[in-house]
Parts: C-alpha cells; structure tokens; sequence
C-alpha cells in the first residue's frame, strides 16, 4: 500500500478539517508540509498536501466531494 495525494489546501486548518472528517469515516491519513510556510495563508506557495492510502483513496474522495 502506498500513500497518495487526496487534495492540497491552502492552510492547516482547511486540510486539518478534511482530514478530521475522514477520520469520523474511518480512513487514516496524514497531512504533509503543513509546518513549511512561516505565514499560513501562503499556501500557494507550499499547499499542504492530504494523503491517504491507496486504497482508501476513492472512497476519501466521495467523502469529501
């Protein structure tokens, strides 16, 4: 099993939201690069990116569609 790419957000808080509602669902995931901009709202810059597991990956998408 591999991580993959769920989504990108601009800041911690947004990717912590989502990944806060996968949890409720069950799938594990982890945010990355969450602490690589001094300001957050320059996620542009560096988005903070949502993983999950590659299996778990459409079932996460339908979640938070």
């Amino acid at each position: 099993m591999a991580l993959v790419e769920l989504g990108n957000y601009p800041n911690a808080m947004e990717a912590a939201m989502v990944r806060g509602r996968l949890q409720v669902e069950g799938i594990d995931s982890v945010a990355f690069d969450g602490g690589m901009n001094i300001a957050d709202s320059a996620g542009w810059v560096i988005p903070v990116r949502v993983m999950v597991l590659d299996d778990d990956l459409e079932l996460a998408k339908s979640i938070i569609a």
